[in-house]
């Protein structure tokens, strides 16, 4: 039996390692924002329906444990408002990813920053991970102000590194945070 992991963030925000039966209240928010969250993140064209959530969802859930992600949704008050990840984790070199997203009526809460800070620090101690980074669309300031306030390090412009259903690239901000740099708990 395979315990499931909860980060406790306070007595409102929790991140709970991604189960099967959150399907239906992920691609519920994605559906009721599609304006919104489209915008800027290029799977939400490709959800038409809860298959292709289900499919996304059980991907994760069941992948080989060479290839596992640790994927979070982000509840408030046990309501699901986003979701949070390690993606493209490399483990021979210590380093991994963060991917988030967050519904239009839960930003601006500090859940976010919130969020990334504890993630950042299960992925440094738990995990025994060296570098973390996470990259934004230009133009994405909601986005790339939670590295800007986590003190995340600036390292550069990814010219056209996300495609987009259109057609058209996004040029991508680059942030990074070494373990070092995490020193405390209390430092971010």
């Amino acid at each position: 039996m395979t315990i499931l992991i909860h980060i406790k963030i306070n007595d409102d925000i929790e991140l709970c390692q991604l189960q099967r039966e959150d399907a239906q209240d992920i691609y519920s928010t994605i559906d009721g924002e599609r304006a919104f969250l489209g915008r800027w993140l290029p799977f939400v064209s490709f959800t038409q329906d809860i298959v292709d959530t289900q499919a996304y969802v059980d991907s994760i859930v069941n992948a080989p444990e060479s290839s596992y992600e640790y994927v979070f949704t982000i509840r408030e008050n046990g309501k699901f408002v986003g979701m949070i990840g390690l993606v493209r984790s490399d483990y021979n070199n210590k380093k991994t990813e963060i991917g988030y997203w967050m519904s239009e009526k839960s930003q601006h809460k500090g859940i976010m920053s919130r969020s990334v800070k504890a993630l950042c620090r299960f992925a440094f101690e738990e995990l025994h991970m060296n570098r973390i980074m996470i990259k934004c669309a230009v133009g994405n300031t909601a986005s790339s102000n939670i590295p800007k306030r986590l003190g995340f390090t600036f390292e550069g412009i990814e010219r056209q590194g996300e495609l987009f259903p259109d057609g058209h690239f996004e040029d991508l901000e680059i942030y990074s945070l070494l373990k070092s740099e995490f020193i405390s708990p209390n430092n971010l």
